[in-house]
């Protein structure tokens, strides 16, 4: 009940503004060619960022057949990271600040830091439910 209640007002609260800003990002990166692996890691953290309470973070598994991890995986993050990572991770960060100083506003600020982590390197990433 306790997450469906943080989940309601993370929601009205600016998860839904955050989500979608993620969502269209995605839209604008899906419609370059170029831009569709990180495409599909906008989407994926869209969806986190929407109904982050009771959901975590992870690694993906290391699979051959999959492109998101290994060596390319490391080498599109550091590509996200210099052209888009750094100033995303800093705006999640810059509203978490003031959410942690206000008492109540913790739980939500140490969601906004999982953003910021996540914003940092997002391809070979997964979200999954606890």
């Amino acid at each position: 009940m306790i997450r469906l209640i943080l989940n309601l007002l993370w929601f009205f609260l600016g998860g839904f503004a955050s989500g979608l800003a993620w969502l269209f990002g995605g839209l604008l990166l899906a419609l370059t060619v170029v831009g569709l692996p990180w495409a599909f890691s906008a989407w994926r953290i869209a969806s986190y960022s929407f109904w982050p309470f009771g959901r975590e973070i992870v690694w993906r598994d290391p699979n051959p057949a999959d492109l998101g991890v290994g060596c390319l995986g490391v080498g599109l993050n550091v590509i996200w990271l210099v052209l888009a990572g750094w100033y995303i991770a800093l705006a999640h960060i810059l509203i978490a600040v003031p959410q942690f100083v206000s008492i109540i506003g913790i739980p939500f600020a140490l969601k906004n830091v999982e953003l910021a982590k996540l914003s940092l390197a997002p391809v070979g990433r997964t979200i999954r439910n606890r």
